[in-house]
């Protein structure tokens, strides 16, 4: 057999197998996966690298156990004498539920109760594996936060999110 006949057989095999295994790997359901929170708010989820994140921000205001997280709108309150767990809104404005979810302070978080079910608050480990992922401290920012001025104040240039993260301005307290 001459050499031209060898490689056409072998590009064709070649070809086989590449259509072979498209086939064989395709995805049966192609809907984002969800998980809810004791308020029965549903979040997608979204994989990135070999981590799973919700695809949006926690906005619930009840623990895993069903017990309830106190609403501290209060400023003066939550920093110079809070030492229970709170939550509030950004800008104290509940109508802020729905885009930037709550803000929680840290005994809400050490509770272990904050997420749903089978799901935590990402460790300092974690969001060093997300940044490191997309090109350290210095750059990752872009590649995870939300594209354009519809939250984030302009220019906002940069900001690709080719994660799919779209991460959000939603304040702190």
């Amino acid at each position: 057999m001459n050499t031209r006949l060898k490689s056409l057989i072998f590009l064709a095999m070649i070809c086989g197998s590449l259509l072979l295994l498209a086939i064989s790997c395709k995805k049966q359901n192609d809907e984002a996966e969800t998980v809810t929170d004791s308020d029965g708010n549903v979040y997608k989820t979204l994989v990135i690298g070999t981590q799973i994140w919700l695809a949006e921000n926690l906005k619930t205001t009840k623990f895993n156990d069903g017990s309830q997280i106190p609403f501290v709108s209060e400023e003066t309150s939550w920093v110079a004498t809070l030492t229970t767990p709170g939550y509030c809104y950004y800008d104290n404005n509940t109508a802020n539920k729905s885009v930037y979810g709550g803000l929680y302070n840290w005994y809400a978080v050490e509770t272990g109760k904050l997420c749903p079910k089978g799901w935590h608050v990402p460790s300092d480990a974690e969001w060093t594996t997300i940044t490191n992922l997309f090109g350290g401290e210095s750059v990752a920012g872009n590649a995870l936060k939300e594209k354009g001025t519809a939250h984030w104040t302009s220019p906002n240039d940069g900001a690709t999110n080719e994660s799919g993260f779209t991460a959000l301005p939603g304040g702190n307290r």
